[in-house]
């Protein structure tokens, strides 16, 4: 990623130019990624304004965009002073913006992974973490637990929709006054739509703020009034709670996979590496929720 300033008509345009890199493996590719922020930023989602893609021919794959300002980073959002004033809103700015994010209509946009055929959004998901986490060949009890859980659990059918797939406190720039912007769409995909509100909730997501379950800013009920009020959709807690068990899951898996590249020497890297220290957080959580 490279942030610029173009001179547009004489007058300057702080952009940024998002493109592949070698270690890019995961996700939807760039060229999905520019479409789907354009629909997004049509169908009045805030996010950073895409201006133009690039192909191979331009050094591409990637785009540029415009370049706003505000705070990205947990820790600033949810301790410093300047972004007191933007707390008690974030919740209910989420679930507006969640409502807009699953009204998209994707039917042309190829590219992103969907529900195969004759499996529900939650066997689909549950059966990948299952496949990597198997791949490993580590042994974790309270992850084979909740996988099972999971499967006895799941939901039979749900409503089907784009999902962000990564929309958490952390890929959400704020300012003084709020939500600016809704990043980091890499991980989009169809699925179910709850999947999104379940993930926003997961714990590690709140980074040391427990007691506000919507990201470290907000409540539960604060986050699903505003998404029925925009969406037109009643929220089943139950099922926000399956999807949050997940996401709690997902992300001890994923920490499982990013050690395991530092590990394997793969990718050789401190930050991978704690990653996978942080694997028993994840598994103390499941406990805790599946105890419930």
């Amino acid at each position: 990623m490279w942030s610029f300033v173009a001179i547009v008509g004489g007058d300057p345009r702080p952009c940024i130019l998002r493109r592949d890199s070698a270690a890019s493996a995961l996700g939807i590719s760039r060229a999905t990624e520019y479409e789907l922020l354009s629909l997004a930023d049509k169908g009045g989602v805030p996010v950073p304004r895409p201006l133009f893609f690039m192909g191979k021919e331009a050094g591409g794959p990637g785009y540029v965009m415009d370049r706003l300002e505000g705070q990205t980073i947990p820790r600033k959002i949810l301790r410093d002073e300047e972004f007191k004033p933007a707390l008690p809103k974030l919740a209910a700015q989420c679930g507006e913006a969640l409502a807009k994010i699953h009204a998209l209509d994707v039917t042309g946009l190829e590219g992103l992974t969907r529900v195969p055929e004759g499996k529900t959004p939650a066997a689909h998901a549950i059966a990948m973490q299952r496949q990597v986490y198997e791949s490993l060949g580590e042994a974790h009890p309270t992850f084979e637990l909740a996988l099972r859980w999971l499967e006895q659990h799941q939901p039979e059918d749900s409503r089907r929709a784009l999902v962000h797939g990564d929309f958490r406190n952390g890929n959400l720039m704020i300012d003084g006054s709020g939500l600016v912007a809704v990043l980091d769409w890499e991980l989009a995909h169809l699925g179910d739509p709850m999947e999104d509100l379940g993930w926003l909730c997961v714990k590690s997501w709140r980074f040391g703020v427990s007691d506000k379950p919507a990201g470290g800013f907000g409540s539960y009920a604060e986050l699903f009034e505003s998404y029925e009020q925009h969406a037109g959709v009643k929220v089943d807690p139950s099922l926000v709670r399956f999807w949050e068990i997940y996401g709690n899951l997902k992300w001890g898996v994923i920490c499982m996979l990013q050690a395991s590249f530092h590990l394997r020497k793969l990718r050789r890297s401190v930050e991978l590496a704690a990653l996978g220290r942080r694997v028993c957080e994840m598994e103390w959580d499941l406990l805790e929720m599946l105890e419930k």
